[in-house]
């Protein structure tokens, strides 16, 4: 169960947002909040995992850093929207994971199956903490800016209404990333699309 720890504001080259932090016991979550959210249908929402090497460093082996700053940038455009940053480096395992799973991942080993040729799990990212702090903020419904279906199905299972999803499509520097990018989408077909 999360608490709120402290609430102030934050400028960003995207404006200004409220920043809420909350602390469950053993890590910390932030909500970044633009606009007035309570009990409001359809609000732009990014359920977004820490990368260390995207996000201070970065790597263009992903595209985490991009896709917080289109998240952001969607959010200043429609002045309503709210950012959840969870703790979950490495799809859940943690940095080390991350670190030992760069040789496998230049071999070519898909990143979930590197974790778990290495005896870590494919994911064990947790979106728990996102619905309650979505619950806190009391949002009717979101609209879910995400490249990953299963995200969606897991919020929706954890009581959050879903009203549809925008992906966050990034041409990525790296061309094999965006090659890899590209086949990962086309092999998601059933995608739900943004409501009308």
């Amino acid at each position: 169960m999360i608490v709120l720890l402290a609430e102030g504001d934050m400028l960003t080259k995207y404006g200004k947002f409220t920043e809420y932090l909350f602390y469950d016991g053993m890590s910390e979550s932030i909500a970044l909040v633009m606009g007035d959210v309570a009990y409001a249908d359809d609000v732009p929402v990014r359920v977004h995992s820490h990368c260390v090497p995207s996000h201070i460093f970065n790597s263009i082996e992903c595209d985490c850093r991009e896709q917080m700053c289109m998240a952001q940038q969607k959010i200043e455009e429609e002045g309503c929207g709210v950012i959840v940053w969870l703790d979950q480096e490495a799809k859940g395992n943690g940095h080390m994971a991350g670190v030992l799973s760069a040789r496998l991942k230049a071999e070519g080993v898909p990143q979930t199956e590197a974790y778990a040729q290495l005896g870590y799990e494919r994911d064990s990212r947790s979106f728990a903490r996102a619905a309650e702090i979505l619950e806190f903020l009391k949002v009717a419904s979101v609209r879910l800016m995400t490249n990953n279906p299963e995200k969606q199905r897991t919020l929706t299972d954890l009581g959050v209404t879903v009203s549809g999803t925008q992906e966050l499509f990034v041409a990525a520097d790296n061309p094999e990333l965006l090659k890899t990018y590209m086949d990962k989408i086309q092999n998601q077909k059933h995608t739900i699309k943004v409501s009308s």
